[in-house]
């Protein structure tokens, strides 16, 4: 597993993908928190805290993740180098590890910067240093399991087709549905039961910066789930 994470970061940092993926993300973050009028603006939100961070990551990572996935598996299924991989000594488990750690960590990677702006808004509170730490470290962890479960679904959507576009849209749609769709339903129907099953809901209880065990669950299962189901695709490679 762990050479497969090594080739995967060497991948994606071997050519402009992993800058690339780094720098759209601080890029856009920034410009909607910092520059750009709206809901997202910290500056103009009057509140001295990351929620509009938060708020906004998901959505762009909802784009982004599928970008850094779509290639994992589909690529090496497109150049036929997944008979090959599946022969070397390595589970089939382990390579689907390795393909989403590797993902993970660039991910990861991209987030790191942004601990920067608790610092840049700590001191201008009022009074000085009230930013609610608590709260914003719940956020960070939310965003990672946030993080794992997108790129479980990414990972599992490269598995199905040898067409990178297509790896795309199917991970963009599924983390969408996921994510937001299940608010859209539960709005309609009015049920909060239907609400809970969404991300979102999860995400937003683990922000407030109490971590529940329910939530831990949610967002493992999830990516324990897409990963299974990557691995059971795999194995039809390997028959």
């Amino acid at each position: 597993m762990k050479a497969i994470l090594v080739r995967e970061i060497k991948t994606f940092f071997g050519s402009l993908t992993g800058y690339l993926v780094i720098a759209v993300f601080l890029v856009l973050t920034g410009l909607f928190l910092w520059v750009f009028d709206g809901a997202y603006n910290i500056l103009q939100s009057g509140y001295n805290d990351l929620n509009p961070f938060f708020q906004l990551a998901p959505i762009v990572l909802l784009l982004l993740i599928p970008a850094i996935t779509m290639k994992s598996i589909s690529d090496e299924r497109r150049q036929g180098t997944i008979e090959l991989l599946v022969t070397k000594p390595l589970s089939l488990t382990q390579i689907v590890l390795g393909k989403f750690l590797g993902a993970f960590f660039l991910t990861v990677l991209a987030l790191l910067p942004t601990i920067l702006y608790i610092f840049v808004l700590n001191p201008y509170g009022n009074p000085a240093g009230n930013l609610d730490i608590g709260s914003t470290i719940g956020s960070y962890l939310g965003l990672l399991f946030l993080v794992a479960a997108y790129t479980g679904i990414g990972v599992f959507c490269s598995s199905l087709s040898e067409n990178q576009i297509v790896a795309f849209i199917l991970s963009v749609l599924i983390c969408f549905g996921m994510y937001l769709g299940f608010d859209q339903i539960a709005e309609v129907f009015k049920s909060s039961l239907i609400e809970k099953i969404g991300m979102n809901y999860h995400y937003k209880s683990m922000s407030r910066g109490v971590l529940d065990t329910r939530d831990l669950i949610y967002f493992v299962s999830i990516s324990v789930f897409f990963l299974t189901a990557t691995v059971f695709n795999l194995k039809n490679v390997r028959k």
